[in-house]
């Protein structure tokens, strides 16, 4: 992966910042800094998804107050977003294994070029799957909002959660891309965030799915054939 200014390809992670110990840094101090950056990338990318399920959620409570449906929807907004921090923390030591290896073990890294590829183009063909369409129907779905006011804060929280965990299965392949494409690179983060939200919530969102597939399935495919040059 590459830093803020290039698009990464794969095979450059040993040049990424995100997974690599600077002089003077801690590893408590690198895990916090990628944890703040992926905090605010996965708000930056899933709040026009989460956004329209939190105000359906602020106007289900009806008149129990304005201060109290904002802490309310507030709660179920930070159970939603703790479980992609889950998903970040587990990121990181993948990350940083997978830089480790390039950097001490040069016969292996030149294989990741083409296993990254490879990622890319099994992403895509999920696409089309039937695991993929059970879970986009899902994340259509809502959660039983009325009786979730009923149970009061706790409740909410644990909402919140679930519809991470649903949102979070739904994009675990596109997210992929993001790692392999370039995980602080805006233009990877803005296409990746306009395929999740555009079949998240059209009508369509299956076809539109679909369409994606090829697409990335493209991209995995031009990865290998450019590694395999090298």
């Amino acid at each position: 992966m590459s830093g803020m200014g290039n698009m990464a390809m794969p095979g450059d992670w040993e040049m990424s910042m995100v997974w690599m110990r600077m002089p003077g840094q801690t590893w408590p101090g690198v895990a916090a800094s990628f944890l703040g950056m992926w905090i605010v990338m996965m708000v930056a990318m899933m709040l026009p998804c989460i956004l329209p399920m939190l105000l359906r959620y602020r106007r289900a409570l009806g008149g129990t107050g304005e201060a109290h449906r904002s802490r309310l929807a507030a709660l179920v907004g930070a159970g939603y977003f703790l479980v992609w921090i889950m998903f970040g923390m587990v990121v990181f030591p993948l990350g940083v294994s997978l830089a480790a290896i390039e950097v001490q073990q040069p016969a292996l890294a030149r294989a990741v070029p083409i296993a990254a590829g490879v990622l890319v183009v099994i992403a895509g063909a999920l696409q089309f799957s039937a695991w993929k369409a059970h879970r986009l129907a899902r994340c259509g779905e809502a959660f039983p909002i009325r009786h979730t006011v009923l149970n009061g804060t706790g409740t909410a929280w644990r909402y919140g959660v679930r519809l991470g965990l649903r949102c979070s299965g739904c994009c675990a392949n596109l997210m992929t891309i993001l790692l392999v494409g370039g995980i602080m690179d805006l233009r990877v983060m803005a296409l990746v965030t306009g395929a999740l939200t555009v079949e998240r919530l059209t009508p369509s969102g299956d076809r539109i799915a679909r369409a994606v597939g090829v697409a990335v399935i493209g991209f995995g495919l031009f990865l290998i054939a450019r590694a395999a040059k090298v």
